[in-house]
C-alpha cells in the first residue's frame, strides 16, 4: 500500500486566527431562530473506530453540508484525525459558494465554541491551563483561550511526549510558561482551566480537580467514547454544574452517559444565551460533542472576512 503524501503545513496566521470574532459568530448562529441542525449521520468504516459523518444545516442565508473521516490510526499515514470539506451554498440562487478544509473548521470552531462556554461559565480565567491531549485541538484551545484570557502558565501531557513538546513551544512562543507533565493528575487540582482533547479511547482525566474548575471536554462524540473518568462526571453533576455545547449531545455525549448522568436535566450552550441566570460559583464541565450549527457558523465567519478582504471564496 502506498503511503499518502503528507498534508500541507498549517497557515502561517494560526497564531492570529481571530477565536473570539468566531465565538462571536457562533453566538449569532444560537440567537437566530431561522437556523434549522440536522441530525448528524455517522456511519462506521472498517477501520477501528473510524467513521463517515455528514453533518448539514441551514438558515436563511446559507446552507452547508460538513463530509469528515475520523480515523485515529491516521497518524499512520501521516495524516490528520480528521479529514474532509464543508460545502456551502447560498440559499437563495441555490449556488454553490464556497469549500472549506473540514479538519480546520472543526479545529477553529470547536475552540471558538469552548471560548463562547468559557465567557459565560468559567468561574476563574486566568489559568494556569491544563491541556490533555497536544494534537489540533489542543493546539486550537491553546491559541483561542490565550488570545482572550489572562493566561500565564499552562501545563501539558500527552501520550507523545515530542507533541507536548511541540505545543509547549508554541505557548511559550505567545509568552506563556509552559510545562509538560507525565501525568494529568500531578497539576490537575491546581487547575482552574482544563481541556481534554484525545482520541477518546480511555479515561485521561480523574479528580479530584480544581475547586472553581471549568472543564472542556471536546475529544468524546460517540456513546463508545470517553475521556473523564465515570465517577468525576458524577461528581460534577452533583457538586456542580454540567452544561452540554448542544441538545444533540444527550444522545452522543459517552463519557456522561457511561457515568450514568442525566443528561435530559443538562442544559445547553444555547439555553444559558437564552435563559441567563444569576452567575455561579463552583465547577462546570463542559461537554463538547460537535455540532452543524458550528460549522454553519464557520461559514458565515469565513465568508464575511473574505467579502471585507475583497478575496473570493475558494469555488465549490
Amino acid at each position: 500500500m502506498s503511503t499518502p503524501p503528507a498534508p500541507p503545513a498549517p497557515p502561517a496566521t494560526e497564531h492570529d486566527f481571530p477565536f473570539g470574532t468566531l465565538a462571536d459568530a457562533i453566538e449569532r448562529v444560537l440567537r437566530d431562530p431561522s437556523v434549522t441542525v440536522l441530525e448528524r449521520s455517522v456511519h462506521p468504516l472498517a477501520g477501528a473506530h473510524q467513521v463517515l459523518a455528514l453533518m448539514p444545516a441551514h438558515d436563511r442565508q446559507l446552507a452547508i453540508v460538513k463530509v469528515i473521516t475520523y480515523t485515529p490510526d491516521a497518524a499512520r499515514y501521516q495524516r490528520p484525525l480528521i479529514q474532509g470539506e464543508v460545502l456551502v451554498f447560498d440559499v437563495a440562487s441555490g449556488s454553490p459558494v464556497a469549500r472549506l478544509d473540514g479538519a480546520q473548521v472543526t479545529a477553529q470552531r470547536t475552540a471558538a465554541v469552548s471560548l463562547l462556554a468559557a465567557r459565560q461559565l468559567a468561574p476563574a480565567r486566568e489559568g494556569p491551563l491544563l491541556i490533555v491531549g497536544a494534537g489540533v485541538q489542543g493546539r486550537s484551545h491553546l491559541l483561542a483561550l490565550a488570545q482572550e484570557f489572562d493566561l500565564r502558565e499552562v501545563y501539558i501531557h500527552s501520550r507523545s511526549v515530542a507533541s507536548a513538546q511541540k505545543l509547549a513551544t508554541l505557548a511559550q512562543s505567545i509568552g506563556l510558561r509552559a510545562v509538560c507533565v507525565d501525568a494529568p493528575d500531578a497539576v490537575q487540582a491546581l487547575c482552574p482551566l482544563v481541556v481534554t482533547a484525545t482520541p477518546a479511547q480511555a479515561v485521561v482525566l480523574r479528580g479530584p480537580v480544581h475547586p472553581q474548575a471549568f472543564v472542556m471536554a471536546v475529544g468524546a462524540f460517540t456513546p463508545a467514547m470517553r475521556e473523564i473518568d465515570p465517577a468525576l462526571c458524577r461528581w460534577f453533576d452533583a457538586h456542580g454544574r454540567i452544561v452540554l455545547d448542544s441538545a444533540a449531545a444527550r444522545a452522543e455525549a459517552g463519557d456522561l452517559l457511561q457515568a450514568g448522568v442525566d443528561l435530559q436535566r443538562c442544559s445547553t450552550l444555547q439555553d444559558v444565551l437564552l435563559r441567563p441566570t444569576r452567575a455561579q460559583q463552583g465547577p462546570v464541565l463542559f461537554k463538547s460533542c460537535g455540532w452543524a450549527g458550528w460549522d454553519l457558523a464557520c461559514a458565515h465567519h469565513a465568508i464575511d472576512a473574505q467579502s471585507r478582504s475583497g478575496t473570493t471564496p475558494p469555488p465549490a
